[in-house]
């Protein structure tokens, strides 16, 4: 079968909101592996396509490995079939392909390759860090996580030919004129664009080809993402940007201090609406009052009516 055919509704569900759930832990630090299986199917059951457990909204490196293999395998058994899976893989090249295989083990669809986090990172070691990893599992699709702007279309083009399972980047660099550059050096048909800084960019990098985009808050408040990535879908800016007004202030606080919030404020207002405890682990840590008290504002009436 065709490479193409063969990833054809992968790429398809990709371009739409891609889920990154949190981890959830109980009182003892541990995951809490049905509340889990609870935000998944509550995320799902809105209309989502795409799961990503082991994201970084899910703490991806503050979790040891057989608590990624867990979450993993919880997001597949709530899943049920009815969302791609796409799991979060990194740290060395050994490491991210056991991973992998155990992602495709396991029922996932995909894996995201999170970008690498060695200080000294080659053009050459980067496309072979990732083809490395593609080739261990060709019959999984294969997201990249692109947050380093010295990161090239020349390189993904490079990484493409040589592993043709490589269908989807997740384009994380703030800045909508290089991910249009890189877009269209790579090929802007050859990959699935995702928007990888969630909701306030994704209006930006639809503009520019992007067809999907990442999501944290999709958590607290599916319908309201799943809106607005319709609007875009159909090219109604205006529409988009009305959502966008009611997301900002929510989003702006998980942004604010280098995202140092990004997981807590997450967790703080799922912990608000009854449906996880509000911890995170370190270097994330939980909200002060004055903190908590700022994310009750932007959930009501922003995000959700009482």
């Amino acid at each position: 079968m065709p490479v193409t055919s063969r990833f054809d509704e992968r790429k398809r569900r990709l371009s739409g909101v891609v889920a990154i759930p949190v981890t959830p832990f109980d009182a003892d630090g541990a995951v809490a592996s049905e509340t889990y299986g609870h935000l998944v199917d509550r995320v799902i059951s809105a209309g989502i396509d795409v799961v990503t457990p082991n994201g970084n909204t899910g703490e991806f490196y503050a979790l040891d490995e057989a608590e990624a293999r867990h979450c993993l395998e919880v997001t597949v058994k709530a899943a049920a079939g009815r969302a791609s899976v796409v799991a979060g893989v990194g740290h060395d090249v050994r490491t991210a392909i056991g991973a992998a295989r155990h992602a495709g083990e396991a029922g996932a669809d995909l894996v995201m390759i999170h970008q690498p986090v060695h200080p000294y990172v080659s053009a050459e070691g980067w496309v072979e860090y990732h083809r490395a990893i593609a080739a261990a599992v060709p019959e999984l699709g294969v997201v990249l996580y692109v947050r380093d702007a010295r990161v090239t279309g020349e390189q993904l083009a490079r990484l493409a030919d040589a592993a043709a399972n490589v269908i989807g980047v997740k384009y994380a660099v703030p800045d909508p004129v290089r991910f249009a550059s890189v877009a269209r050096d790579a090929g802007i048909d050859r990959f699935v664009w995702i928007a990888g800084l969630a909701e306030l960019s994704a209006p930006g990098c639809f503009a520019v080809g992007a067809t999907g985009f990442t999501s944290g808050l999709v958590n607290v408040a599916p319908s309201l993402s799943l809106e607005m990535f319709r609007a875009l879908r159909d090219g109604d800016f205006a529409a988009a940007m009305t959502i966008w007004e009611r997301i900002r202030p929510f989003e702006e606080l998980r942004a604010a201090d280098g995202n140092a919030h990004n997981v807590s404020v997450v967790k703080e207002a799922l912990a608000q609406l009854g449906l996880c405890r509000a911890d995170a682990r370190p270097p994330s840590r939980p909200l002060t009052g004055a903190e908590r008290e700022r994310v009750t504002a932007a959930v009501w009436p922003g995000l959700l009516a009482r």
